[in-house]
């Protein structure tokens, strides 16, 4: 009985801490795409209205430093997660 409990133990901590790793990486990427994304809207509105691009750009720094904010936050959560 002990023994099979403490498999049990063992496997359900590899899985949080796969789990927490998987999580980290979709973090990551979805921040990737969020930027890129941002980055084109801001390009593409620039292009329309060349005299508003300097405002344009700067939004786009704005949101893009809120988005990796984020994005580190659940890296932090998730690796905080992993080393439990």
């Amino acid at each position: 009985m002990l023994p099979l409990m403490i498999l049990q133990a063992a496997a359900g901590a590899a899985l949080g801490k796969a789990g927490a790793a998987i999580g980290a990486a979709v973090a990551a990427i979805a921040a990737a795409i969020g930027i890129g994304k941002i980055g084109a809207a801001s390009l593409e509105a620039g292009a329309r209205q060349p005299e508003q691009a300097g405002h344009y750009r700067m939004t786009a720094i704005i949101i893009g430093a809120l988005v990796e904010g984020a994005c580190l936050f659940a890296i932090l959560v998730c690796l905080i997660g992993i080393n439990n």
